[in-house]
């Protein structure tokens, strides 16, 4: 794993002592982009439990499988939502391999992670970037990026990977999925991986305790409560599953779920 502190990257505003899960996440992919408090959770969630980096690397591996599966069935378009700092295998660098003209929006509320998606897609006129939080849908839906990138009438690729655990109760969460369902055409896709305290792997407490000294709460939830963001939608085969097992590679070990810990599904728009 890369360690810098290095202040060329970092915006000036950003609260160096707060830990963010954007960058605690690009620490365990191998990414560049964090800080000595960033760190010092994300080792202490390997201590607590090892797998936290097969976990990362699984979800992000469903990401790219996910976006291929959308294109493969016709979508050009795709809004990522919380989207975090860009590393190897960002979702407009799969979309556009396939087709350079594929446009995609992501957005985040994690400062480092909107400037560093912004220098990396400056050249890009097909990618673009939203600074806001996903629980406001009509700040995202009525962004310059998406308006002018965007055409809502026709199907859309909406990603929302390792997000709605960090979206809490209160903020109604199915309404939040539902309200972005609602401004998408039928052909549109959902995909999403979610923590659960159903798998073993990290239904131990001391995990979501650790992520309490972070700007981002876990909230974990279960089989039912993640089918219920998918609500409007028809569910792919092989239904809601785990992120390794989400039509895995043809030479992907199988990986059983109890190892796992995100259950992960796409689902479609009638």
């Amino acid at each position: 794993m890369t360690e810098t502190d290095d202040a060329d990257w970092l915006p000036a505003e950003v609260d160096r002592a707060t830990p963010s899960v954007a960058r605690i996440y690009d620490y365990l992919l191998g990414g560049a982009h964090n800080l000595a408090a960033d760190r010092a959770v994300a080792e202490r969630l390997c201590a607590i439990q090892p797998q936290v980096v097969q976990v990362a690397q699984r979800n992000r591996a469903f990401l790219r499988r996910a976006v291929r599966f959308m294109l493969e069935a016709g979508v050009r378009q795709f809004l990522d939502l919380g989207s975090g700092i860009p590393t190897v295998g960002n979702v407009h660098e799969v979309a556009q391999d396939l087709d350079p003209e594929a446009r995609v929006v992501y957005v985040d509320y994690e400062l480092v992670a909107v400037t560093h998606s912004r220098l990396l897609l400056a050249d890009n006129p097909h990618a673009g970037v939203v600074h806001a939080d996903v629980i406001r849908p009509e700040h995202v839906l009525g962004s310059e990026p998406v308006r002018s990138l965007l055409d809502l009438s026709r199907p859309v690729g909406l990603l929302a990977v390792a997000l709605g655990h960090y979206l809490p109760p209160a903020a109604d969460v199915p309404a939040v999925f539902a309200t972005y369902r609602d401004a998408l055409a039928p052909g549109s896709y959902l995909a999403l991986t979610h923590l659960t305290n159903d798998f073993a792997v990290l239904a131990d407490p001391r995990v979501a305790e650790t992520m309490r000294s972070t700007q981002d709460h876990i909230h974990p939830r279960t089989r039912a409560e993640v089918l219920a963001l998918f609500d409007g939608f028809t569910l792919v085969d092989p239904g809601l599953t785990t992120s390794a097992n989400w039509r895995p590679d043809r030479l992907s070990p199988a990986v059983d779920p109890q190892d796992d810990g995100l259950y992960a599904g796409v689902g479609v728009l009638a």
